[in-house]
């Protein structure tokens, strides 16, 4: 059943696309063979339209429509070098079956016509040559004989002295060169004339001297052709010498204005026929590609044309034109008729191949019908099934809305319930804080970093109610008049003590600081705390945040200016969107400041726009006035404290001898420590609280990885999110180096599920501390990897002679180790051996080397050389055959006497009583 099913389904297709590629190929075949069959001729012609190169032209274009084989291309260089050299070569590219070309000058073309011969395409030449034999055959007249030809005619004109000026071509073509070298040799070797002037080209001015000169004087002028001829005779006309002078030209064109019809005008006396060559070139190129081989010059006859035959020359020239107009009609007849009959027939072909397709489109509609009433039953019960499942998708979807919007109640809820605990913990640190002003005494740091740090929680919290309500759309906008200048001088305080601490300029601006606008005081302190933590936070220390207020006509604009890391380019629209964070920003974020930011701004009716270039800028525009608020959003509130009152209150700054005070005691004894943390309030806490106990230094992030090596720390502790690196990277980067590798590290992170802390263990970190930390935990961790790592030092430094391979070590380490004591063996005995050959032999610089050894053995690395020598003595002072100089020497020492010396001073025997007190035992 599914056989049939499958055959009555794609067998009539597959029939008609078989019988419609079967008639496609045959056709493509018969036309590929129809062009195989073609001889490709193309033709560089050299000069423009001259008449006798338009009839060269003429004549090869008759001579080919006679084959019907041929195809003729012809390219003109009207004169063009560069352009003629381009025609062969696109003609060598397109591949041509025969090149005929008809030079412009004899040097020029060398290159092209030799690649053309040395790719095996012919190449014939026509009228001129090249200076070159790299050519298939040469066709035209003998131009040497056309010059001899020319003076034997003046010559034999009568018997007296002949005056005779000569006008060559203007360029050196082989018939300009030659035809003057035949011409000059006849008139040089006969006495009865004498070649007066010789002009290269016709320069009207000094031929017109020269006749002037010659006046009543009877002379002979030979051109290089008939259009020189012309020229000359008018020059002489015009000077009335015409009658005087007899003129010879060459070409015999028969044109209105050709050779022949000035001879029978008696312009001429008489012109050389100069034959073209191009139905000659077209049968040669013919016959080369049937297989012939041509002559390597094949000449064409020429003969003088004067008053006696000139009009004899025409009629037959007439005749042939005739002959060649009416060859020309029966061929172009020719030409429709076949274009005709392929038209006709592949009107046929195509005919045939629609018959076939109607017929398989015919039986293909009647298998439609029988296969579409099939499928209508397949679809009936397909969307029956359809109905059934988006029932089903949209019962789960809305168990998905309230699953939903339960937990984000639930959320919610957990907000609000947040509010309380967070409420009584700031009304305690208000009384606390009360109780020490009512005292006359400063509140204590931590007091001050408790209640910043509510203040935070709180506005987390504040943040995600205020987006639960922006989604539910139950904002109410509570707006009163404000000044604008001293609202924004309150919260600039805020911020003061922050910018002090890391060097920020932070600044204010106002022109008019009597403005007033209408504000929600509520929403727009969360837009001025959520743009200036975002400013404080991606500002470097030491760096600039500007605010300024300035007015523009209706609206009142607020810029937040900072010169931090600011926006890629192409994320400045996405930075007001929900959970947006930008890809260089590697701090926590929410996502969800910026976007309640402009919910707030457009609920005043105002708009936010950001820009970032050398930093990032905010710009807040809001309306004057209060008549785009309805009435019942606007209230009555009591005016914001002014700015010269608050800039009369002391801000909180804290200073680190009062706060924490110094303890100077064993200063020399102490580890040192670096603290990696970016958040700049847990930073100064926990380095304040550790220098008790070590030599703290701190790092944001960004340059930790070089100050642990350049410091080499006894002990690391660093934070996972970090602004440039995070914390997993920068442990696997110090782990990795072996001047750092050895190092202890703890990470400290809010991230507490497992994928996180295998991470840790991958990147090689040693302990893995989640927040919120207990300060005593993290202390005791300290000494307790400290305590290991002394433990490990001090077993292998008392333990060199007999550890060969330890795993105490990380796998970087004891490779090191490794190295290090194969080196040292390899080269034990030599006495000259020292730091710096070790340092170049484990590529390494004396300095890195020393402090590697140091941190790991807690000695310099000459003491560990001679450990290693003293070990190996003393091994050896076990064996009685070799005396303690032979032990000495071996073993590296310049001298035994100094051998005694060391091993006295390291074991507190000398070598003898060593090896006796072995011997008895």
């Amino acid at each position: 059943m599914s056989t049939k099913k499958v055959f009555s389904e794609f067998g009539v297709l597959r029939i008609c696309a078989i019988l419609l590629l079967l008639l496609m190929t045959l056709s493509a075949c018969k036309n590929a063979s129809e062009k195989s069959d073609k001889i490709n001729i193309g033709f560089s012609q050299g000069l423009g339209n001259h008449p006798w190169r338009q009839s060269m032209n003429h004549s090869m274009a008759i001579q080919a429509s006679l084959h019907s084989e041929v195809e003729l291309s012809i390219s003109k260089a009207e004169g063009s070098v560069k352009k003629q050299i381009q025609d062969i070569q696109k003609m060598i590219d397109s591949g041509v079956d025969i090149i005929i070309i008809s030079p412009i000058e004899p040097n020029s073309l060398i290159p092209v016509v030799e690649k053309a011969f040395e790719k095996k395409i012919p190449v014939i030449l026509v009228d001129r040559k090249i200076n070159s034999s790299k050519y298939t055959t040469y066709i035209g007249a003998d131009n040497v004989e056309i010059g001899k030809e020319a003076a034997k005619y003046i010559l034999s004109d009568s018997k007296n002295l002949k005056k005779i000026i000569e006008i060559k071509g203007d360029d050196n073509s082989s018939p300009t060169v030659e035809r003057s070298s035949g011409f000059g040799q006849t008139i040089k070797n006969n006495p009865d004339a004498e070649l007066i002037k010789t002009f290269k080209g016709l320069p009207a001015e000094a031929f017109r001297k020269t006749l002037d000169s010659l006046r009543n004087q009877s002379l002979y002028v030979f051109t290089f052709n008939d259009e020189l001829a012309s020229q000359a005779w008018q020059i002489a006309r015009n000077e009335g010498l015409e009658n005087q002078i007899k003129f010879i030209g060459v070409d015999g064109l028969n044109t209105k204005d050709g050779g022949i019809q000035m001879v029978l005008d008696g312009k001429l006396n008489a012109t050389l026929l100069y034959p073209t060559g191009g139905a000659e070139a077209i049968e040669t190129a013919i016959k080369i590609y049937n297989g012939q081989t041509p002559l390597k010059r094949i000449k064409l006859s020429t003969t003088i044309i004067d008053r006696l035959n000139a009009e004899i020359m025409r009629n037959q020239f007439d005749k042939i034109i005739e002959q060649q107009g009416v060859i020309e009609n029966q061929v172009n007849a020719v030409k429709k008729q076949t274009e005709l009959y392929s038209s006709q027939k592949e009107l046929f072909r195509w005919s045939v191949v629609l018959l076939i397709l109607m017929f398989c489109l015919v039986a293909y509609s009647i298998y439609l019908i029988y296969a579409i009433k099939i499928k209508n039953k397949q679809l009936t019960l397909t969307n029956e099934r359809i109905t059934i499942q988006r029932n089903q998708i949209e019962m789960i979807a809305d168990e998905l809305k309230q699953s939903n919007e339960a937990r984000v109640n639930f959320f919610t809820g957990l907000s609000h319930e947040f509010k309380t605990p967070i409420t009584l913990i700031m009304s305690s640190l208000e009384s606390l804080k009360d109780t020490f002003k009512s005292k006359g005494t400063k509140p204590s740091y931590e007091i001050e970093l408790i209640n910043k740090n509510s203040n935070r929680l709180l506005r987390l919290v504040d943040n995600l109610l205020d987006f639960r309500k922006i989604e539910n759309k139950t904002f109410n906008l509570r707006v009163s008049k404000t000044n604008i200048y001293d609202f924004t001088y309150g919260i600039f305080r805020d911020f003061e003590n922050e910018a002090k601490k890391r060097n920020i300029r932070f600044e204010i601006h106002s022109a008019n600081k009597n403005q007033e606008l209408y504000i929600d005081r509520n929403l727009m302190d969360k837009v001025y705390f959520n743009l200036l933590s975002n400013a404080f936070k991606f500002t470097p220390d030491n760096g600039k945040i500007e605010i300024t207020i300035l007015e523009k006509g209706n609206h009142v604009v607020i810029k937040f200016k900072d010169n931090g890391i600011g926006i890629p380019e192409k994320e400045i629209g996405s930075v007001f969107e929900a959970y947006f964070k930008g890809s260089n920003n590697r701090k926590n974020s929410s996502g969800i400041g910026l976007h309640l930011t402009r919910q707030f701004v457009e609920l005043h009716l105002g708009k936010i726009e950001v820009s970032s270039f050398q930093g990032t800028e905010f710009v807040i525009s809001l309306y004057k006035g209060n008549k785009h608020f309805n009435e019942d959003q606007m209230i009555k509130e009591p005016g914001v404290t002014d700015a010269e009152t608050l800039a009369k209150d002391e801000v909180f700054t804290e200073i680190e001898s009062e706060i924490f005070p110094s303890n100077p005691e064993n200063q020399s004894e102490r580890y040192s420590l670096l603290l990696v943390e970016d958040n700049s309030d847990l930073s100064f806490f926990l380095s304040n609280k550790l220098k008790s106990e070590f030599d703290v230094m701190v790092s944001d992030g960004t340059d930790a990885i070089d100050k642990a090596l350049k410091e080499i720390p006894d002990i690391i502790i660093c934070d996972v999110n970090l602004p440039d690196k995070n914390g997993f990277e920068i442990c696997e980067i110090l782990k990795n180096d072996l001047r750092t590798s050895h190092i202890p590290v703890i990470l400290l992170t809010a991230l507490d599920n497992k994928e996180s802390y295998l991470q840790g263990l991958k990147s090689g970190v040693d302990l893995y501390l989640t927040k919120p930390f207990s300060y005593p935990i993290l202390t005791q961790s300290l000494r307790a990897l400290l305590y290991n790592r002394e433990k490990l030092r001090y077993y292998y430094t008392n333990n060199i002679g007999r550890i060969v391979d330890s795993k105490s070590f990380g796998s970087i380490e004891q490779t090191f180790v490794n190295n290090l004591n194969q080196i040292i063996q390899t080269n034990i005995d030599n006495a000259e051996f020292s730091v710096e050959n070790l340092a170049d032999l484990l590529n390494i610089s004396r300095i890195q080397l020393y402090r590697k050894i140091k941190a790991m053995f807690d000695v310099s690395v000459s003491d560990y050389i001679s450990n290693i020598r003293l070990e190996q003595a003393k091994s050896m002072l076990q064996n009685p055959e070799l005396t303690i100089s032979e032990i000495a020497y071996k073993t590296g020492f310049s001298s035994p006497n100094y051998f005694s010396t060391v091993f006295k001073n390291k074991f507190g025997v000398s070598p003898n009583v060593f090896r006796k007190s072995a011997g008895n035992e």
